[in-house]
């Protein structure tokens, strides 16, 4: 997995970032200063991006903003489910993207909220995400959006693009599983698959709602999002859709695999139960013939003659013999 850095925020508010776009495809990197007191030029927006902070329950953000309280909350949240809610004043989306820390598992997703208004784009973050930390590369290089709807469409991208390395992945996975299922044992393969199938699961619970708030946002009717970012919008929720149903065969293969080695399984004792029952069926006879040769009472035939040990023998491998060709015969093994 991608390793990332953490960025030392820029005040105690956990402010990381804060760009002036001009509306035109040009923007400057603002000072923690201009961040706070900065109004965004006419036809061009303010992005400030903070992360988490433990007790953020005081900041810029809460007092100095001018957002409403519940949207505050709302974009400190770092376990709400993907959504989209629409305000008079902006619009607020939540996100969710493939953990790509050090020593993190994928389908851990981290939030990304966004408060998008007339004027500026508020996002919060509470792990790193790699899709971020691209995008502000692409700024650094140059390639700026002009209006809220078209960053919001690009972030959208490069979040779905890292979902779909993730669940080819997965798909690759299941592939090797199938062929492995048919040639290693049971203990090595069921683990892989029990990880996999709870893999998917996880993955699919978490991006399943990231379409229908796409595709919410998309209905956005102010002038800040047109049609093209709205046309990148619901292409980002068509391959979210795309993901969860992906996800979905990967759920049900990892089912069948698992199936597949429970029967094989199954088959094994089975066939190990049929050769220990054949082997008793055959032996049971000559045990009791040769348990009752051998009691300790008078009478029993041939205690006296030195070759009827060897003559007993002879019966007991004719007798054996017989009864494995009669079970052979009526098809029991």
């Amino acid at each position: 997995m991608l390793e990332m850095t953490r960025v030392k925020p820029l005040s105690s508010d956990g402010l990381l970032d804060a760009w002036l776009f001009d509306g035109k495809g040009s923007a400057r990197r603002l000072d923690l200063e201009e961040a706070r007191a900065h109004r965004a030029e006419e036809g061009g927006f303010v992005w400030l991006h903070f992360r988490r902070l433990p007790n953020m329950s005081d900041t810029w953000l809460h007092s100095g903003s001018g957002l409403d309280p519940h949207v505050v909350e709302e974009l400190m949240d770092t376990h709400a489910r993907p959504r989209c809610q629409v305000m008079e004043e902006g619009a607020l989306l939540i996100l969710r993207a493939i953990n790509l820390h050090a020593n993190s598992l994928p389908e851990d997703m981290v939030s990304l909220t966004l408060w998008v208004d007339a004027e500026r784009i508020v996002s919060v973050q509470y792990e790193p995400i790699s899709a971020l930390a691209d995008y502000m590369d692409s700024i650094a290089r140059r390639r700026c959006a002009r209006t809220q709807g078209e960053m919001v469409a690009d972030l959208a991208t490069r979040l779905v693009d890292r979902l779909d390395l993730v669940v080819s992945m997965l798909t690759e996975d299941a592939d090797e599983l199938e062929d492995d299922a048919l040639r290693l044992p049971a203990t090595d393969v069921l683990p892989r698959v029990l990880v996999l199938r709870r893999v998917a699961m996880k993955l699919r619970r978490h991006i399943a709602p990231q379409r229908e708030a796409l595709n919410h946002f998309s209905l956005e009717d102010d002038p800040w999002i047109g049609p093209k970012d709205r046309n990148r919008l619901r292409d980002a929720a068509d391959r979210v859709s795309r993901f969860s149903e992906e996800l979905d065969s990967v759920r049900e293969r990892s089912m069948l695999i698992r199936e597949q080695i429970v029967d094989r399984r199954a088959e094994q004792m089975n066939q190990s139960m049929l050769v220990l029952a054949a082997v008793t069926v055959v032996f049971a006879p000559l045990t009791l013939i040769s348990g009752m040769m051998g009691m300790n009472v008078g009478g029993i035939p041939g205690s006296s003659d030195p070759a009827a040990f060897w003559v007993i023998s002879v019966l007991f491998v004719v007798l054996g013999v017989g009864l494995v060709r009669l079970f052979k015969h009526l098809k029991w093994f």
